[in-house]
């Protein structure tokens, strides 16, 4: 698709983001089940069902739009995926595992804060309120999600410290 237009740049960006979504309600739940302390896991179980809901609403945006809904790959999250791959193969140590997790998750919210804030800006200077409002409400978790997870890093980063480097 060429992008000649803002429109066209919010259709590609929005196509990316619903790849990165629901890809992303894979990758959670196998980010929890790696997670070593139940309030990490937690964490990632509770955002997935956030993502669950945020792919809802860009179905939404994309009905706004009267498109169906399709999904462009998007190389950052298949990047930051790879990243996390990498470390739940490789960290022997718990307070590792998290710390690494918690700095994964991070990245990939820092992404979608990103994406989205550009998605609504867009939105609103293309006069698409309602898409605007649907963005908004999941750029709002995604801050969340990244605080929370700050907040776990702020017990987890210091067990993780203690571990003597090989």
């Amino acid at each position: 698709m060429a992008m000649n237009s803002l429109e066209a740049l919010f259709e590609d960006t929005l196509r990316d983001m619903y790849y990165a979504e629901k890809k992303l309600t894979k990758i959670l739940p196998k980010m929890a089940k790696k997670a070593t302390t139940e309030e990490l896991a937690e964490a990632f179980t509770s955002h997935a069902e956030e993502t669950a809901g945020q792919v809802a609403r860009l179905e939404k945006v994309f009905g706004l739009m009267e498109m169906t809904p399709k999904a462009k790959k998007c190389e950052a999250i298949e990047g930051l995926s790879a990243e996390g791959d990498h470390l739940m193969e490789e960290a022997e140590d718990d307070g590792v595992m998290d710390a690494g997790l918690i700095a994964t998750a991070q990245a990939v919210e820092h992404y979608e804060i990103a994406r989205y804030g550009a998605l609504i800006a867009w939105a609103n200077q293309l006069d698409m309120t309602e898409a605007a409002d649907l963005l908004r409400e999941s750029l709002e978790e995604e801050k969340a999600a990244d605080e929370k997870l700050s907040g776990l890093a702020e017990s987890v980063n210091p067990a993780a410290a203690r571990k003597e480097a090989a």
